[in-house]
């Protein structure tokens, strides 16, 4: 009698509870997941999926889930960790960022990139839209593209474009130095770096005009329509604190959302970070055009900033998706936090505990993370990418386990991840990364840290 050949295939998670976030099918309870080159070949019963694998991982007590993807952090601010205490955002900004931001090195910029990328990698996440702008030339932002990559993650470098200083900059930031460079110099040094990465680069730049209701505003038409014309996603900031739809309807008549809107530019692939001061016609605007909003509930908290209207804005259309904000105002590259933040701010400043679950808190962390994106991950299913965590859950904190999606929301830690891996390819496992030496990273930024901070004019309590 002739048996059939089974399928080849690179790799297989054998055994596991396999959380999908496919609609059709979204727990088995013993699962494998079978993948060739960067694609996902197969997912079910572990029964039922026959392949022979180059190798086969063991995954029981452990979740096969799809990787994290943080929709907003600054990994050059991984160096100013801890720092910042106890300040509002503006303050911050000008006590602490400005200085910092002014005084980091390319150098400085690339290690703490790496270091954040470690961080991430480690925690479970396999794409980051990495907000960079300092130092935000050519040459520092393709080497911080670089420096995500070689630790095996996907994304976005998302450059911050500044242009010329303007009135409302002036008035409310206090701050000139990163205002240095022409609309057309800007756009030309984005385009150039888009060409360098372009779209389907493991990790590409996208063009970002840093913050809508501070920059000029011809900037923002021109970093959406560079984006249009090379096929990319756009970044911002937007409606972050109260003060800035409020400073821009002083100036221009209209809040920042509208005016977006109106111009036309709502229409193509924009993600806007926080998005916590809309009003309802804003966020009706942002849903009828699927616009990408970062929710960082820690960061909110932590500034604090207030609380995003979530149940509006995924209501209307929005794609919201969850961000770290940078170790500065986040402090940790871990997402799990992050959805476990995320769902109690919001049953805290409404009191009602049905207005978010564990459930949507995954979804935006993944599935709705990768429509952000605009990347074919955040699912585990066939045909998709090879994006994945593996969480083991045979620890008392994680025991027992009643429920797998409720426990990765509120109990899981990044630090529970066994193995990351990003296109087929295993970037994270025994407790170490495998593409880069972890410890040389950490020893290099550490040795680099009081150097920066002298020269920024920060003290720490070390040095106080």
């Amino acid at each position: 009698m002739n048996h059939p050949v089974p399928a080849q295939c690179d790799l297989i998670l054998d055994g596991g509870i396999v959380v999908t976030m496919d609609e059709s099918r979204p727990l088995i309870h013993r699962g494998t997941v079978a993948i060739t080159g960067d694609t996902i070949v197969a997912v079910g019963d572990s029964s039922q999926v026959s392949f022979e694998a180059k190798r086969r991982v063991d995954c029981t007590d452990k979740i096969v889930m799809p990787g994290l993807i943080d929709c907003h952090t600054h990994l050059f601010q991984t160096l100013g960790r801890g720092l910042g205490e106890g300040l509002s955002l503006v303050s911050w900004i000008r006590k602490f960022m400005w200085p910092y931001a002014r005084a980091i090195s390319s150098e400085d910029a690339v290690v703490a990139a790496q270091l954040g990328a470690i961080e991430a990698a480690r925690s479970g996440t396999t794409t980051v839209l990495d907000n960079h702008y300092a130092p935000a030339d050519l040459e520092t932002t393709l080497s911080v593209a670089n420096a995500i990559e070689t630790v095996g993650l996907r994304g976005a470098v998302a450059r911050g474009m500044w242009g010329p200083l303007t009135d409302i900059a002036r008035t409310h930031l206090a701050e000139s130095s990163h205002f240095k460079y022409s609309i057309a110099d800007e756009v030309d040094m984005t385009r150039d770096g888009i060409n360098t990465r372009p779209p389907g680069s493991k990790v590409e730049i996208w063009p970002s005009a840093i913050m809508i209701a501070y920059v000029d505003q011809e900037l923002v038409r021109r970093s959406v329509e560079l984006a249009i014309e090379m096929g990319t996603g756009w970044h911002t900031h937007c409606s972050e604190i109260e003060l800035d739809p409020q400073v821009y309807l002083e100036a221009f008549g209209l809040r920042p959302i509208e005016w977006l809107h109106r111009e036309g530019l709502l229409e193509s692939h924009g993600t806007i970070a926080h998005g916590i001061w809309l009003d309802d016609q804003e966020i009706e605007r942002l849903g009828t055009t699927s616009t990408g909003i970062a929710y960082c509930p820690v960061s909110h908290q932590y500034l604090p900033l207030g609380v995003m209207r979530l149940r509006s804005l995924r209501d209307s259309g929005a794609l919201v998706g969850l961000g770290t904000d940078g170790p500065a105002a986040g402090h940790r590259q871990d997402l799990f936090e992050c959805m476990k933040h995320g769902i109690l701010l919001q049953r805290a400043h409404t009191l009602d505990p049905l207005v978010s679950n564990a459930h949507e808190a995954l979804d935006m962390a993944t599935k709705t993370a990768a429509d952000y994106m605009g990347i074919n991950a955040g699912v585990l299913a066939t045909g998709r990418l090879a994006d994945i965590a593996v969480v083991g859950v045979n620890r008392p904190h994680l025991q027992p386990l009643s429920d797998p999606v409720a426990t990765l929301a509120y109990a899981v830690r990044g630090s529970d991840v066994d193995m990351t891996i990003v296109g087929g390819q295993v970037i994270y496992e025994d407790g170490r990364c495998s593409l880069v030496d972890e410890q040389s990273v950490m020893d290099e930024a550490a040795a680099r840290t009081p150097d920066l901070l002298q020269r920024a004019g920060i003290s720490t309590p070390l040095t106080k």
